[in-house]
């Protein structure tokens, strides 16, 4: 059962745990193209969506120490209950995320760089909100599009989700290589990256 708040673990903590060879299971729950353009050497990329869909198919090949990882801790959170609701002890989620990893000097792998997802929510957001108050102007039901996303930010931050993100999160340009289930399960099964 979980209390709200997660277990966290800070960025130095968890570098020398990896450092001394005590690394737990690290698991990034952002977008595969997040993942390829950033993340931490040893970590298994599981997005969240297919995390909250098999989270119990998972939990078999996660039953020792686990971190999950996102952006700035958001969607590990998110990606803790679920697991948590599953019955997998000892879940930690990385305190700020990769921002706090990077920011802590800890080694990271890169490659294509790619915007992350909060960043395209933002931008696809306020595009939206500022069409729709030109359009307006000259047609002014266009007015309620703004009002509709607006009360849509106001919902994802009351939930703690975001539906657009959902759905960004779906397209070709933030899509990668692992993402099916039975990847992610022989990735997880076979020997330690």
């Amino acid at each position: 059962m979980t209390t709200g708040t997660p277990a966290t673990v800070q960025a130095t903590d968890l570098h020398h745990q990896i450092s001394t060879g005590n690394a737990p299971r690290l698991i990034d729950v952002r977008t595969p193209g997040e993942f390829e353009t950033a993340h931490i050497p040893g970590s298994y990329n599981v997005p969240l969506d297919l995390l909250r869909e098999h989270r119990d198919e998972l939990r078999a090949h996660l039953d020792e120490q686990v971190v999950l990882v996102c952006r700035s801790g958001q969607r590990a959170a998110t990606a803790e209950a679920a697991l948590a609701a599953a019955g997998l002890p000892n879940v930690r989620v990385l305190h700020g995320g990769i921002t706090a990893w990077q920011a802590a000097g800890a080694p990271i792998r890169t490659g294509r760089a790619r915007w992350d997802l909060e960043r395209q929510v933002r931008l696809t957001a306020g595009s939206i909100v500022l069409v729709a108050v030109l359009v307006s102007m000259v047609f002014p039901p266009a007015k309620w599009v703004a009002a509709f996303i607006g009360a849509g930010l106001t919902v994802a931050a009351v939930t703690n989700t975001c539906a657009m993100g959902m759905l960004l999160s779906k397209l070709p340009y933030n899509r990668g290589p692992r993402t099916d289930l039975e990847g992610v399960v022989a990735a997880l099964a076979g020997p330690r990256s």
